[in-house]
């Protein structure tokens, strides 16, 4: 049975569908296609915590889904930007838990992930699969996984 790392980057994924869907990714249908005939060794949903009741009830949804979310707090500058940002983390889980498993999947449009998805397939011989709304996924990111996987269709709620 093929073993599995997943790594979400959920604020990428939200704003991505949202801009070009108008309307969430679908974490459930995700799920079942992605970890169909696998076991699941790792899966982590990295998010930006601004403490509301609506993001922590989505956040246990995660969690009943399957996921270990790893939140960090929300930070608002003096100059009114914000920060929130899981890059180095999602990398550094992924080479950290990468050969412990047959393939990882990333969820992310973000071309800051092509050194690291080449990492993970040069260094320890996983399959990486990209899931990324192909309008606003880096040519780059696609470029480098081994398959890309377009969030379109049956990987969208229903508005």
């Amino acid at each position: 049975m093929e073993k599995l790392l997943i790594l979400v980057d959920v604020q990428n994924v939200y704003y991505t569908t949202r801009q070009t869907f108008r309307c969430n990714f679908d974490y459930n249908a995700f799920w079942a296609q992605v970890t169909s005939g696998c076991e699941v060794k790792h899966a982590f949903a990295y998010a930006i915590d601004r403490g509301d009741s609506q993001q922590k009830q989505f956040q246990n949804i995660l969690r009943a889904i399957g996921f270990e979310v790893k939140l960090k707090p929300f930070i608002q500058r003096s100059d009114g930007s914000a920060k929130g940002d899981w890059d180095v983390g999602i990398a550094i889980d992924g080479l950290d838990y990468a050969q412990e498993v047959d393939r990882v999947v990333l969820v992310s449009g973000d071309g800051d992930f092509d050194i690291l998805v080449q990492r993970l397939k040069d260094k320890y011989g996983v399959k990486v699969d990209v899931y990324g709304v192909k309008a606003l996924t880096a040519d780059a990111l696609v470029a480098a996984a081994s398959t890309f996987f377009p969030i379109e269709g049956a990987l969208l709620l229903n508005k």
